[in-house]
């Protein structure tokens, strides 16, 4: 039997490890033993029980976008980096697309697309890589009309840790009668890092039939519509803004079924401070739909009902996007150039060396009076001129509500849209005021609730994709809610479970992992 070949292993001595040891947001660098460049699940295998072996604690990297300190905390020893292990390629035995877990997204929509002309309905960043993306339930611009990503995965490859210390690699597919079933269902959603070392995805939707590979995943639309405008702060006050977002908040409500044709839209309404200049919407609509235009114009002419203020080309920044004046007018395109316009467009996510803080929030309904106050005061606050301060509003809804919460592990299937909190700095120095700014907001506005959005019938916790430390602590949650309920809500208890069968020595763990059951 040939051996393993070992895998590329950066220490610190090596001139590259400063570029090895950090991810996108600079606020976490490690200082670990090793980084080990795997490039096949058996290399995988060998370093995972080597690790366990000399009882070091190891932690996976795949694009690098996690939000907090999950892989490059200060206590890791041992960094498994998947970079290496970017492969897309169709698998006829599985009848589904094979996809590594280091393959940034626009190559995988470009390889899937070019090559056979389907997609699958993940998020709009470039460089996020599959690996975590996929297994905290995914998100994208196509998610009204074709779900989430997990809902298109077949089945999953990871390598775990037996409670002898064995590593040993299991395949869990989606079919009901398959004995690892429960580890291909918390792959759908319960965040990466919790029951061992994803080395493969194969996704295929449910509905699929045959072995034509062009039918085995959605379709993207051939061409879709594009617009971004905004409306400079200069020109609102409070009752103008609070209408345009409740006006945003109100749309998705009505217009969150499954069947309803406005699924082809979605959109992204950037609430940004004050300091940028203006707040920008940006949608994009299937223009094969049956009247795209006027879907699109419907759409705005709800959102700025009772609005006398004219919208203006989206000049400035909109929350992580670049700016977009060419969109307005509304301008068609197809769609892999659209997506790639999206992407690689990301003045925020292209810089490497910001710093930054995020929250989230789910929502069933449309906001309370008390959120669109708290929205509007701290946005307009004085004591803060960081032009990257925003709260982002993204359509939710439609076909990914289709699915029962406790189908897959992402368990908001009833939510209409999301929001989630940003704000980025380059000098160290301004991380306490940065800090403090999005926390007051976070948590002043969902004072009411504990400083949370707990579930309920407005609000329906957060997104595990989104990770954020404050919600585990009792200083920023005073709600009865523990973190991982806003994760994961009624799905926790099986997720243990799961975790207990399949990482019983806790060999995967992170700040915000699932934790094994008490008994």
């Amino acid at each position: 039997m040939t051996p393993t070949p070992a895998p590329v292993t950066v220490t610190p001595a090596d001139a590259r490890y400063p570029d090895l040891v950090r991810g996108w947001n600079q606020r976490y660098v490690s200082t670990p033993e090793a980084v080990h460049l795997v490039e096949s699940t058996a290399q995988v295998a060998q370093v995972v029980e080597q690790a366990v072996r000399d009882g070091k604690r190891l932690t996976i990297r795949s694009g690098g976008h996690c939000w907090e300190e999950f892989t490059f905390h200060p206590d890791v020893d041992v960094v498994i980096d998947m970079t290496r292990m970017n492969r897309v390629a169709y698998d006829p035995a599985q009848r589904a697309f094979a996809v590594e877990p280091g393959a940034h997204l626009i190559d995988v929509y470009e390889h899937l697309y070019r090559t056979w002309g389907v997609t699958v309905p993940g998020g709009t960043c470039y460089q996020v890589a599959a690996g975590g993306h996929v297994a905290g339930g995914g998100w994208g611009m196509l998610c009204r009309r074709h779900g989430l990503i997990v809902d298109h995965l077949y089945a999953v490859e990871v390598v775990t840790v037996d409670a002898d210390g064995t590593a040993r690699t299991i395949r869990a597919t989606r079919e009901k009668t398959d004995p690892h079933h429960d580890l291909w269902w918390a792959h759908t959603g319960a965040g990466g890092g919790n029951f061992g070392v994803v080395t493969r995805y194969w996704f295929r939707s449910p509905d699929a039939t045959g072995t034509d590979p062009a039918r085995l995943l959605p379709r993207p639309p051939a061409e879709v519509l594009l617009s971004a405008v905004s409306w400079p702060w200069e020109a609102l006050d409070e009752q103008s803004f609070t209408r345009l977002v409740h006006n945003y908040g109100a749309w998705h409500t009505k217009h969150s079924s499954p069947e309803d044709p406005n699924t082809a839209l979605c959109s992204l309404f950037s609430l940004n401070h004050r300091s940028a200049g203006a707040i920008g919407l940006i949608t994009q609509v299937d223009a094969t739909a049956p009247d795209a235009e006027q879907l699109l114009r419907d759409f705005l002419d709800a959102l700025t009902d009772g609005i006398d203020i004219p919208h203006e080309p989206a000049r400035t920044t909109l929350g992580e996007f670049a700016p977009m004046p060419d969109l307005a007018p509304p301008r068609r395109m197809p769609w892999l150039q659209a997506t790639r316009y999206f992407g690689t467009g990301n003045a925020n996510a292209n810089d490497p060396t910001q710093y930054g803080d995020f929250k989230s929030a789910y929502m069933r309904d449309n906001f309370a009076d008390t959120h669109t106050a708290a929205l509007y005061h701290h946005l307009t606050r004085e004591d803060l001129g960081n032009p990257t301060a925003s709260v982002m509003l993204s359509s939710f809804g439609g076909q990914v509500s289709a699915v029962d919460n406790a189908a897959t592990a992402s368990a908001h299937r009833e939510a209409v849209f999301k929001a989630a909190w940003m704000i980025w700095w380059t000098d160290p120095a301004d991380e306490a005021d940065s800090l403090t700014w999005i926390r007051d907001f976070y948590h002043g506005m969902y004072a009411d609730t504990g400083g949370v959005p707990v579930p309920d019938d407005t609000t329906d916790g957060c997104f595990i994709n989104y990770p954020d430390i404050d919600l585990g602590d009792p200083a920023y949650n005073t709600s009865p809610t523990p973190w991982h309920t806003l994760y994961f809500k009624d799905n926790y208890p099986r997720l243990q479970h799961i975790k207990k069968t399949y990482d019983p020595r806790n060999t995967f763990h992170h700040s915000q992992s699932i934790g094994l059951p008490a008994d």
